[in-house]
């Protein structure tokens, strides 16, 4: 499943040194996150994530132009709840995130459900930007192959449910990854099973959506997302600590609201 990068994939990652060579340094940054009673600190390094290295590995290949069901073109963020009648001048949440990326794992810790909830109840329309940058800071393909299995998950309604257990399961160690059983075990744990599970299996083992991974990745990096987990409400980026706690993102959202 590896190919020679293409020189479009290699001018983005040859990007992404430049940037980071330009960066203040390696230096971590703390966002922390207040709480009414509870101060939860995550962990970020260069604004929540390492621009680091090239990775030495060739890119993972996928299985063509397939785009997750919603998804209008490669690079554009995954619509969930698309079975959701969004309220009258509900705003956009994009979330920027990546399955390997701890402070992503926090956020959605703390304030998932806030989000997951808005978003069922149409109050805002949440769009994820499931990237894979950190494959090469971590020299493995984990967050490449979850994104993949997240959308393959999205084929048998499951998309939110599997992400989920991706977070709320993310190795301790930071660069562990993910294991195609263990990928198995969140489709599972996400309620896909029978001939659902058989159809996201061969969909996990083709690679079908490894390229629409791809292009989210080359996409967010070229409209300046340059961490992650990143928060746009409207397009414009939303500093975490003014969303902190599920009362704070509630609010946002609502002055938001046209």
């Amino acid at each position: 499943m590896a190919k020679k990068p293409s020189s479009t994939a290699t001018s983005a990652r040859q990007a992404k040194i430049e940037a980071a060579r330009g960066s203040s340094g390696g230096g971590a940054n703390k966002i922390v996150v207040a709480a009414a009673v509870v101060v939860v600190a995550i962990i970020a390094v260069v604004g929540g994530v390492i621009w680091v290295q090239q990775s030495t590995k060739d890119a993972v290949a996928g299985g063509g132009n397939a785009l997750p069901t919603g998804v209008t073109a490669l690079g554009a963020g995954y619509p969930a709840y698309a079975d959701v009648t969004p309220a009258a001048g509900a705003p956009t949440v994009d979330v920027y995130e990546d399955f390997q990326c701890p402070a992503c794992a926090q956020f959605e810790s703390i304030l998932g459900p806030t989000l997951q909830n808005l978003g069922e109840a149409g109050k805002a329309k949440v769009v994820y930007h499931v990237k894979n940058f950190l494959d090469d800071n971590l020299g493995n393909d984990s967050s490449t192959r979850a994104g993949n299995a997240a959308f393959c998950a999205s084929d048998a309604g499951r998309f939110q449910e599997f992400h989920n257990q991706v977070f709320a399961h993310q190795p301790a160690k930071e660069g562990a990854g993910y294991t195609d059983e263990t990928l198995k075990g969140f489709a599972q744990a996400a309620g896909i099973s029978g001939a659902a599970l058989t159809t996201w299996q061969k969909c996990l083992d083709a690679g079908t959506y490894v390229d629409y991974v791809n292009s989210v990745e080359h996409q967010s990096f070229s409209d300046g997302v340059r961490g992650t987990p990143t928060i746009r409400i409207n397009g414009s980026d939303v500093e975490l600590q003014s969303i902190g706690t599920p009362e704070l993102l509630t609010q946002a959202i609502q002055n938001a609201t046209k």
